[in-house]
């Protein structure tokens, strides 16, 4: 296993140090605004991740975003439910179709990518309740809880635990897996935070800015806020990713502890020094394309299915995670 990210992936965190930790923050109209915006997806790459995929809208009174299948679906009875981060701000399906897209054709089932309403203009609970409703929406629709895989990224990894909570709070049967992504599960910014100097893309002061354009005065321990203060028994089994260096290490690493002293069984991977939520970056660094194996993997084997050929292009210059507390730097 090699300790350091591959020369893109290091030329990545430059780009987005440059690009994202240092912008000015301003007030909270300027942030979000900022977000948007640096956050935004360039229309004319859309078709660099549909190759293979076929991307259809959905508007109806309960659910927004896309369905993306793959144009050869093996498993047209599970789906992939993906919520996808931006700090409740910002960010969309379509911004994160690098990660959906490649995951449809990985895992090779649907992808149902959920536009939830942004903060501030529709702040907490807003995001869960649109999350829980999608997932009512898939069963209603006829896809069995146990057939679908629950994802997202930051903000919307922490949206992803935060839905089995309102789910099991429901009485209501919850997803076969779930897959969190650099999580967001503390949002009250007393935590300290061993990566504040040397995450690429956030600071400490971006948990408090972010977390209380979310919340808008609710507390940010409430468990459907972050879901790190909540009880963690009886979800189901859980992959968590993150970088060695980002800011949400902490999260990462919390999230995981508790899930096993609640009884969930929990997968810990730790990337050697990359940007946060490097698996958006899939097609230009080796180490999305290796995270987003593992993933694909992990959800192919909740759905009773084997995994991947081994003959399947990962990057030869993919890393191979830590999957170990142990191994986390202090």
């Amino acid at each position: 296993m090699m300790d350091r990210p591959s020369l893109r992936a290091r030329v990545a965190t430059r780009m987005v140090r440059v690009v994202v930790k240092h912008w000015a923050r301003g007030s909270p109209e300027a942030v979000v605004r900022r977000a948007r915006w640096v956050f935004g997806y360039p229309g004319f790459l859309t078709f660099v991740h549909s190759h293979g995929v076929r991307i259809k809208r959905v508007e109806t009174p309960e659910v927004r975003g896309e369905w993306v299948c793959p144009a050869s679906c093996s498993l047209p009875d599970r789906v992939l439910l993906y919520l996808h981060g931006g700090g409740y701000v910002s960010c969309s399906s379509r911004t994160h179709r690098p990660v959906t897209t490649s995951l449809a054709r990985m895992a090779q089932c649907r992808v149902f990518s959920l536009d939830y309403r942004w903060a501030p203009e529709y702040p907490f609970p807003a995001a869960v309740d649109d999350a829980a409703a999608a997932f009512s929406w898939l069963v209603k629709s006829g896809v069995a809880p146990g057939n679908i895989a629950l994802a997202g990224d930051s903000a919307g990894a922490g949206l992803v635990i935060a839905t089995m909570l309102r789910l099991r709070a429901q009485g209501r049967a919850l997803p076969g897996c779930a897959v969190c992504l650099s999580p967001w599960v503390d949002l009250t910014g007393a935590a300290k935070y061993q990566n504040a100097g040397s995450c690429s893309m956030f600071q400490p002061v971006d948990i408090a800015i972010f977390g209380g354009l979310y919340l808008q005065g609710a507390s940010p321990e409430s468990p459907e806020a972050s879901p790190l203060f909540a009880d963690l028994s009886g979800l189901p089994p859980l992959l968590i990713q993150v970088s060695s260096k980002e800011l949400l290490l902490d999260d990462a690493v919390r999230l995981h502890q508790k899930a096993v002293r609640s009884g969930v069984k929990s997968t810990l991977s730790v990337f050697p020094e990359l940007p946060h939520v490097w698996q958006i970056l899939f097609g230009l660094i080796p180490e999305a394309s290796t995270a987003l194996h593992q993933i694909a993997n992990f959800i192919r084997a909740s759905f009773g299915i084997g995994e991947l050929p081994a003959a399947y292009p990962v990057m030869s210059e993919g890393k191979t995670p830590v999957s170990a507390v142990e191994k986390i730097p202090k």
